[in-house]
C-alpha cells in the first residue's frame, strides 16, 4: 500500500472477513507483545471471537477498509470486560491495525465509529489494556478521553521476558 491518503470506510465486521482478520491478528501474535496470545490461531479457532461481536449491542467489531480495494486495514472491538453480571455495563476496547496502516488516522476513524455505535447502549465505562511500551496506542486512547488508572507490572510473559500492561478507562 502506498503512503498516499486512501479513502477509508468503516463497517461492521462480517464472517467473510474472518481470514483477513485472523491474518492481521496473527502478525501481532508472532511479532509483538501487543497481544499475550503466544500461538497463531486458525480462522476456525478465531470464529467464536468474530461471532461474539454482532452488528448491534454492546459488543461490536468494526473494520476499516480501503474504499477502492476493500482490503482490511484494521479493526476495533468492544468486548465484555469480565464475565460476571455486575460488569455488564463495562466493555474492554481494542484496535489492531495492519502494520502498514499505522500513523494514517485509521485507528482514530475506527474508535470514532465504535464510540458512536456504542453511544445508545447501556454502558458506563470502557477499559483498554495497553502492553508497554506502545506509545501510539497510549496517544490514541488519550485522544479519545481515556485516562490512565494503573499498571499491572510484569503481568504477561512472552518472547522470554515479562511485560507490563497499562490500564486506561473512559466514561461512556
Amino acid at each position: 500500500m502506498s503512503s498516499e491518503r486512501t479513502e477509508v470506510q468503516v463497517r461492521p465486521g462480517v464472517e467473510a472477513d474472518l481470514d483477513a482478520l485472523t491474518s492481521l491478528y496473527n502478525h501481532y501474535v508472532r511479532e509483538t507483545p501487543i497481544t499475550f496470545d503466544t500461538a497463531v490461531l486458525t480462522p476456525e479457532e478465531r470464529r467464536p471471537w468474530l461471532l461474539s461481536h454482532p452488528e448491534d449491542g454492546p459488543y461490536r467489531l468494526l473494520v476499516a477498509v480501503c474504499a477502492d480495494s476493500q482490503e482490511i486495514l484494521g479493526y476495533a472491538t468492544s468486548s465484555p470486560y469480565r464475565p460476571k453480571a455486575a460488569y455488564s455495563t463495562s466493555v474492554e476496547v481494542s484496535v489492531y491495525l495492519r502494520p502498514d496502516a499505522g500513523g494514517r488516522g485509521v485507528g482514530t476513524l475506527l474508535y470514532k465509529a465504535l464510540f458512536a455505535a456504542l453511544a445508545g447502549e447501556d454502558l458506563h465505562r470502557a477499559y483498554a489494556g495497553v502492553a508497554q511500551p506502545n506509545e501510539a496506542s497510549v496517544r490514541l486512547h488519550e485522544r479519545f478521553g481515556f485516562r490512565y488508572v494503573g499498571t499491572y507490572r510484569e503481568v504477561g510473559r512472552k518472547f522470554g521476558r515479562y511485560w507490563d500492561v497499562a490500564w486506561y478507562e473512559k466514561e461512556l
